[in-house]
């Protein structure tokens, strides 16, 4: 059984076609050494500008290179944290293409391997996300009420007020963009995107 199971996995791996996906940020030097390992290896590399949204379907960089893939294509990236801006949340994207059914190769990090069934890392990293997003919709709410009792909100409240608060969190969850979310509200897309820069910031403390 175990040699019959290893011979499928050989197999998988020699058929399968390498596209590769670079993370292209203001690290000049993370990028050559991006460009450096994928060129050799992927028969096209695609190049992602550095983007702060997690779900798949908000990134048209992304979107084009999973288009191009082929059935017995599979997608190569240098580490998960250049699927996103931090590792967790490049584990979750990388959740998001596994569950797509995208399979994809990491050649360093935390994720090295081939990801093409369900592993304890990709269960780690989904259950990180899910961690991650309820402490920081928890510190929003504990730090929204303590404001609302001196009868402040802070911020701009002629712009955000609880309500619209309530609303950008709630598109935001549902998957459309700062753009969208902005154009429905009637407010800025600097606004929200500074709603959303305040939670990151609150998250981290």
């Amino acid at each position: 059984m175990r040699r019959e199971r290893r011979q499928v996995l050989w197999t998988v791996q020699i058929t399968l076609t390498h596209i590769g996906l670079i993370r292209v940020s203001i690290d000049v030097h993370d990028v050559k050494r991006q460009r450096d390992a994928l060129d050799p290896i992927c028969a096209r590399v695609f190049e992602e500008t550095a983007s702060r949204k997690r779900l798949i379907k908000n990134r048209p960089e992304l979107l084009t290179a999973l288009d191009y893939l082929g059935p017995n294509d599979v997608l190569v990236i240098m580490k998960a944290n250049h699927l996103a801006q931090s590792m967790i949340d490049g584990l979750d994207v990388l959740n998001q293409l596994f569950e797509q059914g995208v399979v994809v190769k990491v050649l360093e990090g935390i994720a090295t391997g081939t990801h093409i069934e369900r592993s304890s890392i990709l269960d780690a990293g989904q259950e990180i996300a899910e961690l991650r997003r309820s402490m920081l919709s928890w510190r929003i709410k504990t730090g929204l009420n303590p404001a609302k009792g001196r009868g402040s909100v802070g911020g701009r409240p002629r712009l955000i007020d609880d309500e619209k608060r309530a609303m950008i969190l709630s598109r935001s969850e549902k998957g459309e963009s700062i753009r969208a979310i902005a154009q429905s509200l009637g407010v800025s897309v600097g606004t929200v995107h500074n709603l959303f820069e305040n939670m990151e910031r609150v998250s981290r403390m």
